[in-house]
């Protein structure tokens, strides 16, 4: 199969222009039919209907829309979106988020829709291009494992200013506590292959949010996400998006921030841990023992023993509440001895070797450390508590 679309690709690339165009669109035609469309939408204007009938016009044979509680006063824009040919309308009630939409949305698909390749997800209000769905639909058509995030140019004098600061202040967060810089975060226009429409089913998360924490979860199941450039539009400076400035991008960077402040807190907690312990050993437990004789030794077992004891109950912690882990410790325990191990070795080098270009120890100790903290917790969440990978 793959021999034959490479031989396939390969011939189009020497055919003249109009038959190579041809070509390219005969093949787009048929990767738009064998992927699904799926709009979540809240109160969609009259752009909605005539977005489908383009879709649908681009060759795409499975289109799906939620109505996530819009209301009476929006059903005859429904209506007219379910007279399109082969258009499926789920309806809500009431609203209950772009995340819920979008997950009724996929068991909708699971269900019914069996022979499909894969799912793209688009936004009502028509900022995604059929042009551009379908080079999605095209990706998809490769059969990769991917989360495919059609993506924005934010350097564009289009975009407004807060659009364009707030993401890329995202990506950068993004890249610091997840390792892989995402140009676009926000974007609504993804693909993904049906078989991984379970998970993104099973992801957390109810509005805005659920889209951030599918890019978590797909970073922690080791799921490639390929950013694919689209076409920019911002319609009246964005007016029509029922994005909640503040609401929404809270609830965002709580998502992005959660774990790593999950993280600082059980530091903390081991910490204090730590330092009662050590207390306790050097004052109470180790003299009355008489384990230890000699005031460097006592110092010596009650920091080691209270750091052993603290150690493990920071990893267990981090293994249930920050990473949410299942399954045995065995593994990553043994990876988490050796994280540990390695951290004190860079340390010690790294506080020896700025030593001698003339810093102070102490203030050579906290860039050192500071920086090893955060690449802590990028090596446990990559490493330490990988989660299964999923099949290809």
């Amino acid at each position: 199969m793959w021999a034959v679309r490479r031989s396939a690709e390969q011939n189009v690339c020497h055919m003249p222009d109009p038959i190579r165009e041809r070509m390219k669109t005969q093949m787009e035609k048929h990767a738009a039919e064998q992927a699904v469309i799926l709009i979540p939408s809240l109160e969609p204007d009259e752009r909605l209907p005539e977005y489908i009938q383009k879709l649908k016009d681009g060759g795409f044979a499975h289109i799906v829309v939620v109505d996530d509680g819009s209301g009476e006063a929006y059903q005859p824009i429904f209506d007219e979106v379910g007279a399109v040919e082969d258009t499926v309308v789920l309806r809500h009630e009431v609203n209950r988020g772009k995340g819920v939409a979008l997950k009724t949305g996929y068991r909708y698909i699971m269900e019914n829709l069996k022979d499909i390749t894969g799912v793209i997800t688009a936004d009502a209000d028509g900022q995604h291009t059929v042009a551009d769905c379908l080079k999605l639909a095209e990706e998809l058509s490769k059969g990769k494992r991917a989360l495919y995030l059609g993506s924005r140019d934010f350097n564009l004098e289009c975009i407004p200013p807060k659009s364009r600061s707030g993401n890329k202040i995202t990506s950068a967060v993004f890249k610091l506590l997840y390792g892989q810089y995402l140009p676009d975060t926000q974007t609504g226009l993804r693909a993904f292959r049906k078989e991984e429409l379970a998970f993104m089913a099973e992801v957390e998360g109810e509005r805005y949010e659920y889209e951030m924490k599918v890019l978590i979860a797909c970073s922690r199941a080791r799921i490639p996400m390929i950013p694919v450039t689209i076409e920019t539009i911002y319609e009246n400076n964005n007016e029509g998006t029922h994005f909640h400035p503040v609401r929404d991008s809270w609830r965002i960077y709580k998502v992005i921030l959660g774990s790593f402040f999950k993280f600082m807190s059980v530091s903390l907690i081991c910490f204090v841990i730590d330092q009662i312990l050590a207390l306790i050993l050097r004052k109470w437990i180790l003299p009355a023992a008489g384990l230890v004789r000699g005031s460097m030794m006592n110092l010596q077992v009650s920091g080691y023993g209270a750091r052993l004891v603290s150690s493990v109950i920071n990893f267990m912690m981090n293994k249930k509440l920050v990473f949410q882990m299942k399954g045995k410790a065995g593994k990553p325990a043994v990876r988490y001895a050796l994280l540990c191990v390695a951290i004190i070795t860079v340390s010690n080098a790294g506080v020896w070797a700025l030593g001698q270009i003339g810093m102070a120890d102490w203030l050579a100790k906290i860039l050192m450390d500071t920086m090893l903290y955060f690449l802590s917790y990028r090596v446990q969440e990559r490493w330490v508590f990988k989660g299964d990978e999923a099949h290809e």
